[in-house]
């Protein structure tokens, strides 16, 4: 790769450095192609990737942004995995390290927090966003339905006596 090439990569992985939530860097060796295709694959189904780049150019890129205390995690054959979603990428490389005894998860960073291995494996525990907006939903639906209950409870009963009193008056 010549100095304009990596040039490039530098300033393609500032970008994803800057736009994701969290990133994960993982031991790659031993894995066949067809086996990171399944990760990238894996990975992009939850809107998250994965690049595979050189220590040197990623440890470059990252002078200057909030997880640089992380460069000391780039060492031998480094994955990087990246998400929008802080838990998007540690789940699904934690289950795909699982899968595969040759991927081995060494930490991230999130933000200006280095993470550990069991950092990440933390992270991978929690709901997604997704998940956490399902239950907030929940959560605030419950009351209104209660709501709607108990308001319209003295309505029916109002309604019931009413009749009540129709039906005796037709008797």
């Amino acid at each position: 790769m010549d100095k304009a090439g990596k040039a490039q990569v530098v300033e393609e992985l500032k970008g994803l450095f800057a736009e994701n939530n969290v990133v994960v860097f993982a031991h790659y060796s031993g894995l066949t192609v067809a086996e990171l295709t399944s990760l990238r694959i894996e990975l992009a189904k939850v809107g998250a990737g994965v690049k595979v780049v050189k220590n040197r150019l990623a440890r470059l890129a990252m002078k200057g942004h909030d997880g640089e205390a992380a460069h000391s995690l780039l060492v031998g054959p480094t994955a990087i995995g990246y998400s929008i979603d802080p838990t998007a990428a540690p789940k699904t490389m934690s289950e795909f390290a699982k899968k595969f005894d040759n991927f081995q998860i060494i930490g991230g960073f999130m933000g200006a927090t280095v993470l550990d291995a069991s950092g990440v494996s933390s992270l991978a525990t929690l709901p997604s966003l997704d998940e956490l907006r399902g239950k907030i939903i929940g959560i605030i639906q419950a009351p209104a339905s209660k709501i709607a209950a108990v308001v319209q409870a003295p309505a029916a009963q109002l309604a019931r006596v009413v009749k009540a009193y129709a039906d005796k008056e037709a008797a």
